[in-house]
Parts: structure tokens; sequence; C-alpha cells
């Protein structure tokens, strides 16, 4: 990192606008991609549906490559060479909460949920995970190179996400007890993403926000602090007119034109998803972000998937005997569905070219399609259906393979290092002790 960076930096946490202008200026403090390099960006996407899923109608029947896909995941058959397919990989974090709350909450941090007094299902209350989940450690990872920095590191989408805070709705961490909710409605995020709402100025100044506060802090300090505070606030309004002129020009890819008037509830969200995915991609496009996690519902999830002619809530499905048939075929459909949005995701990384590139965004890309449950009306936390879609180092696409067992906490590891964040452990250190988990790329 160059003095100047550095220095520049420090003018702004100085002023105290670390939160509201450093998204903005990290691009210009970068002043780099690397798209042009001989291998392409890498970049993860977390994408997690709930309550479990339907075994016959999800695993194949082989093993290897010469593998049939039932029909939950025909969707994705178009793109089979570019699946990897697992079974046997438990969560086998256990304590505090119930199988849905650790389901969710250890999911990408591998670790126990902290004592706490939020109830599950007639088990142990429980709080928030202990520890950081895997998308923010890589996310970190990567924030720490300036090679690699991005201006937000990752973006967390939802799609019909509950409202409301608890070890069910979570599966993001920024470390023990702190825990990240993504971020449903699409309109925030296009502000978040582009610095604006649909009619508003690219930028807004900060200055200008503060102004009459910092004219009553300028008159109470003497004139050797006012002459600083001056030089801050002019080297600012300066760096903000820069930014400004900067940010209508930066986009490597135009922002995506959203519908208006989407409303956030349950019967848009065919709607929304799509809107979040095209922001999604559009934030790869444009390099501001190399990991994501897009989450649909969350644990005891009940959308209500009215589109599908199915009006009942998917988590109440989900408990239904497997000899209600009916509820079976309805629970198929539903995953099904998840199945058609992630082929949708896979197009439009496909379809868009790296910007200085001659490759694509799903070059460099792994989708790890996640789950807190292996089975709705059981309860259980193994064999959870985990598919990788994409390409990542270290994992070897077009095959279905059966671990056996072994603890998720060793595919989390496997995430890291295919970053080259070769941690040690991750997560619960006891369920580590075979390292990552490198079949995955025979």
């Amino acid at each position: 990192m160059s003095h100047n960076s550095s220095t520049r930096r420090d003018a702004i946490r100085t002023i105290g606008l670390s939160a509201a202008m450093v998204p903005f200026a990290a691009p210009l403090l970068a002043a780099h991609r690397n798209a042009s390099q001989s291998q392409p960006i890498q970049r993860l996407i977390v994408l997690f549906t709930p309550n479990g899923t339907i075994p016959p109608e999800f695993w194949p029947e082989k093993t290897g490559t010469d593998f049939e896909l039932k029909k939950i995941l025909q969707p994705l058959a178009p793109i089979r060479d570019k699946l990897l397919i697992t079974h046997g990989i438990h969560n086998k974090v256990r304590g505090d909460g119930d199988s849905h709350m650790r389901g969710m909450s250890c999911l990408l941090t591998g670790i126990e949920l902290m004592p706490g007094n939020i109830q599950g299902g007639g088990h142990t209350p429980a709080g928030w995970a202990g520890g950081i989940s895997i998308d923010q450690e890589i996310k970190n990872f990567l924030q720490s190179n300036e090679a690699t920095r991005t201006r937000f590191g990752s973006i967390e989408f939802g799609v019909g996400v509950a409202d409301r805070a608890d070890p069910w709705t979570r599966m993001n961490y920024a470390g023990k007890n702190k825990p990240i909710a993504p971020i449903n409605d699409p309109y925030d995020l296009f502000e978040k993403m582009y610095g604006r709402g649909k009619n508003d100025d690219l930028v807004r100044s900060v200055l200008d926000d503060v102004a009459d506060e910092l004219n009553l802090f300028s008159k109470q300090l003497g004139q050797t602090e006012r002459d600083l505070l001056d030089e801050h606030v002019t080297y600012v309004r300066q760096m903000e007119r820069d930014m400004k002129s900067a940010a209508s020009q930066t986009l490597d890819v135009p922002e995506p034109e959203l519908p208006s008037n989407v409303d956030i509830q349950n019967d848009n969200v065919p709607a929304i998803s799509k809107m979040q995915m095209d922001l999604l991609v559009n934030g790869f496009a444009n390099d501001m972000n190399r990991v994501a996690t897009l989450q649909f519902s969350n644990s005891v999830g009940q959308l209500r998937m009215k589109w599908l002619g199915i009006n009942e809530g998917h988590h109440g499905l989900s408990h239904d005997p497997d000899l209600k048939k009916e509820s079976q075929k309805k629970l198929i459909r539903i995953n099904h569905w998840f199945a058609t949005q992630i082929k949708y995701l896979v197009d439009q990384l496909a379809n868009t070219p790296e910007p200085g590139s001659d490759r694509n965004l799903l070059d460099g890309t792994l989708i790890l399609w996640v789950n807190e449950l292996g089975k709705g009306n059981s309860h259980t936390l193994n064999n959870i259906p985990f598919v990788a879609i994409g390409n990542a180092p270290g994992f070897k696409t077009g095959q279905y393979r059966d671990f056996g067992g072994v603890a998720h906490n060793r595919l989390l590891m496997s995430l890291a290092h295919s970053f080259g964040h070769n941690v040690e452990t991750f997560g619960k250190p006891e369920l580590c002790k075979d390292g990552p988990l490198t079949e995955l790329g025979t």
C-alpha cells in the first residue's frame, strides 16, 4: 500500500466520514482492477433456500460423472458439467438452540450458538452464532489485499426474508455475536450500490448535510484548530467533487433498469428475485464486490408460492409426513422453482462479459447452494444438500460425490482455501481435524 493511499484514508477517518464516504472512495483509492490478468477474477456467491429437500428427488442414483438429475435439479440440466453435487456432508455443530436455529446460524459459521434467551422449538434457548461466517471471512481476506479490494467487499441480498432478527433469519456474521441482515428491498440496494435513488443526485454531499453542525463546531475552536478543520473540509469538498464526477463515469456496465413500484411482498417474490439477481450480477460486473450472498426466505420460512399454485406456507408443508403425497409433490415444485432461479443467475453471469477481458463473469465465479436442513420433517442436520456450481480452484464440477458423513466445517475450509486463504481451522476446531475436503477437486 502506498503512503499516499494511507494518508488519504487517514484524512477521511480524521474528519469522521468513513462510514458515509469510504464506500464511494474505495474504487478511487484502489484505482485499479485486474480483469486483464491471465486468470479470471475469482468470486463467490452463497445462495440459501430453506426447510430441507426431498431426498428421493434431489440426489442422483449413481455417484461419479455418469449421473442423472432428478426432478428438483432438472432446471440445471443444461449446465450439468458445471455442477458438483455432494452427499454425506453433515452439520455436526451441536449445543444450544433447535435444529432450525443451528441449521441456519451455524451453516456458514460452523460454530455453536452463544447462550441466549431466544426460545426454539422446545429446545434450549440460544443467542447468536459465536463466530464469523465463511463469506465474511473470505471478504475480509480479499479486502486486506490492495489487489483484490473492492468498494463493498460483500453484499448480502435477501428475497422474502422475515422482517425480524433472530437465529432463524441470519446466516451471515461479521464475527461473534454480530449478525448481518440481508437487504430484501431491491430499491434500497440500488441506492446502496449506485449512490442514489431513482431520481436523486449521484452523490449527495455529506458536508452539506452537516454544514450547520460544522459551523457551530468551528466557532468553538481556537485559530490553529479552526485552520486545520478548514483544511480538512476543503480537502473533502474537493474529494466529493472528484467522486461525483468519477461516479457517473466509472461503471463498466450500466446499472440495471429495475421495474418501478414493485411492492416487497410475498406475491411479488418472482419479480423481486429477478431484480436482486440482476443487481448482484451488475455489482460483480462493476467490481463493487467479489463476495455475495442471496438468501431466499429463512429457516422456518413460510413463503406461500401462489405463483406455483401453492397456497400453503413452505415450512408447514415441509413438516408433513412423507406418506402425504400431495405435500411431497408441492415441496418438489417449490425446490424445482428454486433451481430455476439458480439457472437464471448462472445464465446472467455467463452472458455478462468480464469488462476488459474476453471471459464472462461465470468463468471465475463459484455458486454454493446451501440449506439449513437435510430434510424438513425430520429436522436432520445430516446430508445437507450442498451443490457447487461454476468455477473455483479445488472444486471439480460435472460430478456427484458422497463424502460419507464428514463435518461441513471442512467444506467451509475448502472455500477459504480456494481463494488462497489457507485457514487451519474454521468454526469449531474439533470439527476441522482432517482439514479441507481435498476430494472436492478429484
